[in-house]
């Protein structure tokens, strides 16, 4: 129940706007009935192939130990023999990730907004209010993000099979009273749309592509509830609704087009239409859930891969790892929102910029699936190559229509994932540098332990954890501790945290590393997944050790000022700048590691790039 209450809200509300703009996008499609099954039979047959075969079928397999997203499965591509490549493909993945920005704030904009322009059709007493309705429900949805998908989604669960079970009724209505439209399962009619309408028929066609716009975030969503409940929700509740409606659509067309204008309220009856718009309001509400809790998800994972500054971040279920909620994230995503409610104004526009980013992730995806099923599944590669041939051609095909949206707002996702890349590679291209730079100055351990065997530092009773990535060197801000006060705990740990590519470590293969070291040091390496919080102090309590006392510890960390100069290493000046600043205002280590904030000892240093 509560897979369907988040999963499927984005899908489940196309049947507002989809069919709809399929007619009304280029003004040159007549509303004939040879037209509506034709355009009934590219909606019926994108369904099954693109989210029943590709995404239900295949790439809910392709999940990193229970985790989705195009990060999870960018991750699940082995080490190549040119390294190279294993890289750029990563790279494809991360920009995959940065597209779904885009598509997240546009979402929850336009399926509210339909929503609420149903009041509209009731009367247009209600025109001048549409906006700001609609801006008070995606306020209100924001502000309740803190309280987890989990009990958001078993709450909106029950609404949403509700709002399946009124799409099926209202469709399977209007289909008994024009029966014909069962004709369009054949794909002959899809191919006769075409021959009709020509270049009409192919720019339709990033209209039609609204109907399947979820079908990324139920991928990124896995992580959250798993691959079955996803997969039994949509045999069982999602596709024959979806199917229904959109039948029960053209079936009301074919025998009224004048209903073209909103044939989706206007498959209920007049008494019925303001219950109706109040539902699709909820519905919408939750439709907006499964994109802000995907982009959640994808940037703890970028945070964890180290694609993005660390931010606060606060998991809201005991259970699943994957149910975390970002306050920047969540009020980033508000504004936009809000921005394009008031800057389009209408659905309608706002449909014109919905499904670029969409369709560029899903192209993306195939490719990248394509390599997994071959890396990590053990097919041969004709038959990867076999089944990503007709995949891609139906992506390309969506996504060259959409393409043509591009003047008509189609430009906002894309400014809005070429920023979060820039973002994403600049951090990425900073932090390696400055752990280039860092360790040209860094001192093995073994070194250091011989100059204390012929001049030993003087000791002082307790404990102190040293926290420093390299398990291999002793960390700076040891060595500016003991030149500054020229003394050293009687027992040093030094622990190094590791994030594997792989979204959740189990317990017992928690510590990769326990090793006991000359002059009372203490060597730990321990594993955390790109889905996990790195919470250092619970998982030391996981040793069991009687020297390990948080209240009586000291927990020492470094902490870098980054400072741009003339000199050039890698990275213009324009990205070091950004990247000094993106530095500045990350969440420091101490709080994200859990360290407890009275026992930690902050040692800095300046690092010039």
């Amino acid at each position: 129940m509560a897979a369907l209450g988040v999963v499927y809200g984005d899908i489940g509300t196309s049947p507002l706007y989809a069919f709809r703009e399929s007619l009304a996008s280029e003004g040159q499609i007549a509303v004939t009935k040879a037209n509506v099954v034709g355009i009934l039979s590219l909606i019926i047959w994108s369904l099954l192939i693109i989210i029943t075969l590709k995404y239900v079928a295949i790439v809910l397999r392709a999940d990193n130990r229970g985790e989705g997203g195009i990060l999870a499965l960018s991750s699940l591509i082995e080490d190549r023999p040119a390294a190279k490549w294993r890289g750029r493909l990563f790279l494809l993945g991360v920009f995959g990730t940065a597209l779904l920005y885009g598509d997240g704030a546009i979402t929850p904009a336009i399926s509210v907004l339909s929503a609420v322009e149903g009041l509209e059709v009731v009367t247009p007493f209600f025109e001048p209010y549409v906006i700001p309705i609609s801006v008070v429900v995606l306020v209100l949805l924001f502000s309740v993000q803190w309280r987890g998908t989990d009990e958001i989604g078993r709450v909106f669960g029950t609404v949403m099979l509700i709002w399946f079970g009124v799409l099926a009724l209202l469709g399977a209505a209007h289909i008994a009273e024009s029966p014909s439209v069962l004709a369009a399962f054949d794909p002959r009619h899809a191919w006769g749309y075409f021959t009709t309408n020509g270049w009409a028929a192919f720019r339709s066609l990033g209209a039609i592509f609204l109907v399947v716009t979820g079908g990324e975030a139920l991928y990124a969503d896995m992580g959250h509830f798993g691959a079955r409940p996803i997969r039994v929700g949509w045999f069982v509740v999602v596709l024959p609704a979806l199917l229904l409606t959109y039948l029960g659509q053209g079936a009301l067309l074919v025998a009224h087009p004048d209903a073209v204008d909103n044939p989706f309220f206007r498959m209920a009856p007049t008494w019925a239409l303001i219950p109706m718009v109040v539902l699709a309001t909820s519905a919408t509400v939750i439709a907006s859930q499964a994109l802000i809790s995907g982009a959640f998800s994808l940037t703890m994972q970028a945070i964890q891969l180290d694609y993005l500054p660390r931010t606060r971040l606060l998991h809201t279920s005991s259970d699943e790892m994957g149910q975390v909620y970002l306050s920047a994230v969540n009020w980033m995503l508000m504004v936009a929102c809000v921005g394009l409610v008031l800057g389009f104004g209408s659905s309608s526009r706002l449909a014109a910029a919905y499904g670029v980013a969409v369709t560029s992730t899903m192209v993306i995806t195939t490719l990248l699936l394509t390599v997994v099923l071959v890396d990590r599944f053990g097919w041969r590669r004709w038959q990867a190559i076999g089944l990503a041939i007709p995949l891609l051609v139906v992506d390309v095909a969506f996504f060259g229509a959409n393409i043509l949206k591009v003047p008509a707002g189609g430009w906002f996702p894309l400014v809005v994932a070429a920023v979060v890349f820039f973002v994403m590679t600049t951090w990425k291209a900073g932090r390696d540098l400055v752990r280039t730079l860092t360790r040209r100055a860094q001192v093995p351990l073994e070194k250091v332990f011989r100059t204390w065997d012929e001049h030993p530092v003087a000791r002082i009773s307790g404990t102190a954890i040293y926290m420093f990535p390299d398990p291999h060197v002793m960390p700076p801000a040891l060595l500016s501790n003991i030149r500054a006060n020229h003394v050293l705990h009687d027992s040093v740990w030094l622990v190094a945290v590791h994030v594997e590519e792989m979204p959740r470590i189990q317990p017992a293969e928690r510590f990769a590393e326990i090793s006991e070291l000359r002059h009372g040091f203490t060597q730990i390496i321990m594993r955390f997944g790109f889905n996990e919080r790195a919470d250092v102090v619970a998982a030391l309590r996981e040793m069991d050790d009687p020297i390990f006392i948080p209240e009586d510890t000291v927990f020492v960390v470094g902490r870098e000022t980054i400072r741009s100069t003339a000199r050039r290493f890698t990275l213009s000046r324009f990205r070091e700048r950004v990247f000094a600043v993106l530095h500045r205002n990350a969440f420091d280590a101490a709080r994200y590691y859990g360290l407890p904030p009275q026992r930690v000892v902050e040692i800095g240093r300046i690092v010039e790039i």
